[in-house]
């Protein structure tokens, strides 16, 4: 079958492809990811999380993740690369949550690491569900990621989103560390000096 390319005037096709299926061909990814969030976001209702996780970056998830701890005094606290030592203690001690229940974890430097430096240890530990407690604008990445990473070791994420008034993260963003989490999958390398820091 030849290929046509019609003059601007009639440039409905592009290479025997309808204009309009070109428009459309970039939305697929973003359709398919959250096709498959919503089928996620079902399956953690099935779910009692064994932990609370919270993504370091902003103090007001510490705060809300201490609520949380609260409301859930069985659970264990994780956090990755939050607050310095002493506030992030401060902040659980003042909500009454027991020290001997709060983890403290710094080895992350991104969302992505935020999951591949504690995905063994939550393992080892026979832990095989999480509260996710991030920000609500960085929660559809950070749920891309942890469904990819975590979800490749049996561990399922319940999202809480905590209310802030930063603007939604770019999709390239998300997109960009879906890639970085699937390749965390394939060879257990996270692709983080790669990009360029100020992005991450």
């Amino acid at each position: 079958m030849l290929l046509k390319i019609h003059s601007p005037k009639h440039n409905r096709q592009i290479f025997g492809f309808p204009r309009v299926k070109l428009r459309i061909l970039p939305l697929i990814p973003v359709v398919g990811i959250a096709a498959w969030l919503g089928y996620k976001q079902v399956q953690s209702y099935r779910v009692k999380p064994e932990a609370i996780f919270v993504l370091g970056g902003h103090e007001e998830r510490e705060r809300f993740a201490a609520q949380l701890a609260k409301d859930h005094p069985t659970l264990p606290i994780w956090v990755s690369s939050g607050s310095p030592k002493g506030y992030a203690k401060r902040i659980f001690a003042k909500a009454g949550v027991e020290r001997d229940r709060l983890h403290l974890d710094y080895q992350a430097k991104d969302t992505v690491t935020n999951f591949t430096t504690l995905v063994n240890e939550f393992k080892a530990q026979g832990i095989d569900s999480v509260y996710l407690v991030t920000s609500k604008n960085h929660l559809p990445r950070a749920r891309v990621i942890g469904e990819i990473i975590f979800g490749s070791q049996g561990i399922v994420i319940k999202p809480m989103a905590v209310e802030c008034d930063r603007p939604p993260e770019p999709w390239e963003k998300i997109l960009r560390d879906g890639a970085r989490s699937l390749l965390w999958v394939a060879t257990g390398k996270t692709g983080e000096t790669l990009i360029d820091p100020k992005s991450l």
